[in-house]
């Protein structure tokens, strides 16, 4: 999985992103199946994103059924070597709002 575009900033809504807290898609956004992940919809900012593999569309639809971001990423069957690389996904996914902490 190529991370290139991916950074931990943190996010715009204030708070970094933590591995251990839990997450689900935003309810502004959709995601469209496609052979090489999904596309990203954002209806409020009207933006067009991607996932650029089917195992993070996999990560990020499991999300909401996880107590935290790391267990989905484990759930969903990512190598372990590969973790640290689809939490650094998750963090800018976060960051672009495509998903969201879950407050409790």
């Amino acid at each position: 999985m190529s991370t290139d575009a991916v950074d931990t900033a943190v996010p715009a809504a204030g708070s970094p992103f933590d591995p251990a807290a839990p997450y689900r898609l935003s309810e502004n956004v959709s995601l469209r199946p496609e052979p090489f992940g999904a596309l990203v919809y954002d209806f409020v900012t009207r933006k067009l994103s991607f996932l650029k593999t089917p195992e993070l569309v996999e990560v990020v639809r499991g999300l909401e059924n996880h107590p935290d971001a790391r267990s989905a990423v484990e759930a969903a069957g990512v190598p372990a070597a590969q973790h640290e690389a689809y939490l650094k996904a998750l963090a800018g996914l976060l960051r672009s709002k495509t998903i969201v902490e879950v407050r409790s």
